[in-house]
């Protein structure tokens, strides 16, 4: 059976920061590039952050491009966002992505919520002002 697990959500400051985890069990995490995106209450799902399943290329959206890092340990089969700088407009719910990978270079990532594979089950945010 295949898993997203994710933590480290929660209620921080504006400014503060977070970090947020996300571990895939039932298939080879090397097979995959790893994403985050997030979503507000009647808003779509917007892409965040991604990284190559080589953990070479990673990608952000705009919105938070110098604020937040995505990286990966292979080891552990984790994938994490370190989100710094937090700000109110980030308040969401983040939800964790895998997209099969294995064949395809590293500008194969989860960028859509139409190629995601494997979703996790979403951790709260909230950054209060």
């Amino acid at each position: 059976q295949v898993q997203l697990v994710e933590s480290g959500g929660g209620l921080v400051q504006a400014g503060g920061s977070l970090r947020l985890s996300c571990t895939l069990s039932g298939r080879t995490f090397t097979f995959y590039a790893m994403g985050w995106f997030r979503q507000a209450p009647g808003k779509e799902r917007e892409f965040v952050a991604a990284i190559s399943w080589s953990g070479v290329s990673t990608y952000y959206s705009d919105s938070v491009k110098g604020r937040f890092n995505i990286s990966r340990d292979n080891r552990k089969s984790t994938v994490y966002l370190q989100m710094n700088s937090l700000k109110p407009e980030d308040t969401d719910v983040y939800y964790c992505a895998a997209r099969f990978a294995r064949f395809y270079g590293d500008d194969y990532y989860p960028h859509t919520d139409s190629v995601v594979d494997y979703w996790g089950q979403g951790t709260q945010v909230t950054v209060s002002s």
